[in-house]
């Protein structure tokens, strides 16, 4: 065999490795969660979203709730028993607010005990497909945030304020129509909380809380902490298994070579004196 061939086949195994690597998570990642199902006796439906980098580019793709993951999502529940319980497991900035009413909903309409984890944080879109669970549980730095809609990028409470300030004759068309936009988006995010909340809080109660969480009390980013959400009367636990945060290295985030945070991943005990 020639230096070429040699120098060929080494560039073909370092072209490939990230490849094999990726199908090796893939296949630890399935029997992980096909173990924890029968330890939980439940299905585990897992939707984290992390920034990802594409190949030699290099460039980032954000990740968010979509029509993709609403079908997905959907297609779990349907191919699951009506009495087993359904695990959702959650890490997302948020996303497209029909896709996860989608999700909240069809995960509001399954008769067995819903539960979503959130080991680090589910926003926006996030938030509103917890308010359809059973449970939450949440670690206990781990946050949910508002729900308020945003229209083209801007808050659409922010909009109606914006308008308010002016004389419909100084403001363009377009800026009419977002408005009218926010106004509708708002009234309809309203809605759909007080729908998914219904049979966990009084009439008023659950409108009060759709409105605090939809029509901007908060900026759109604010962290809802466990002990705020449980102060807001949500069905919240703190008792986060084990299993779902190990579950969570399964899913790195491959942004850059050298990690930002690093530290010997192993238990650390106080020596005794």
């Amino acid at each position: 065999m020639s230096t070429t061939d040699i120098l060929w086949i080494f560039l073909i195994f370092i072209f490939l490795q990230p490849l094999f690597r990726q199908k090796a998570l893939d296949y630890s990642r399935k029997r992980f969660i096909g173990r924890l199902e029968q330890q939980r006796a439940s299905r585990v439906i897992i939707m984290v979203h992390r920034q990802e980098t594409m190949g030699i580019l290099g460039f980032p793709i954000f990740r968010f709730i979509d029509i993709n993951d609403s079908e997905e999502v959907i297609r779990a529940i349907h191919l699951t028993d009506d009495d087993m319980p359904l695990d959702l497991i959650l890490h997302t900035p948020g996303g497209l607010v029909l896709a996860s009413l989608q999700i909240a909903r069809a995960l509001k309409r399954h008769p067995g005990k819903v539960t979503i984890f959130v080991p680090h944080y589910a926003m926006s879109g996030g938030t509103l497909i917890a308010l359809a669970a059973d449970e939450i549980v949440m670690c206990e730095h781990a946050v949910l945030g508002p729900v308020d809609p945003q229209i083209a990028q801007f808050p659409a409470v922010s909009l109606l304020k914006a308008v308010a300030k002016k004389s419909v004759n100084e403001l363009e068309d377009k800026t009419l129509i977002l408005a009218h936009q926010a106004e509708m988006a708002i009234a309809e995010v309203r809605n759909s909380i007080i729908e998914l909340i219904a049979d966990k809080f009084p009439p008023a109660e659950a409108e009060g809380l759709a409105r605090l969480l939809s029509e901007g009390t908060w900026t759109h980013d604010f962290p809802i902490t466990f002990d705020a959400a449980k102060s807001l009367g949500l069905p919240v636990s703190s008792e986060m298994p084990k299993e779902i945060m190990e579950l969570m290295s399964y899913f790195p985030q491959p942004v850059r070579q050298t990690p930002s945070v690093e530290y010997l991943p192993f238990p650390r005990r106080t020596r005794p004196e």
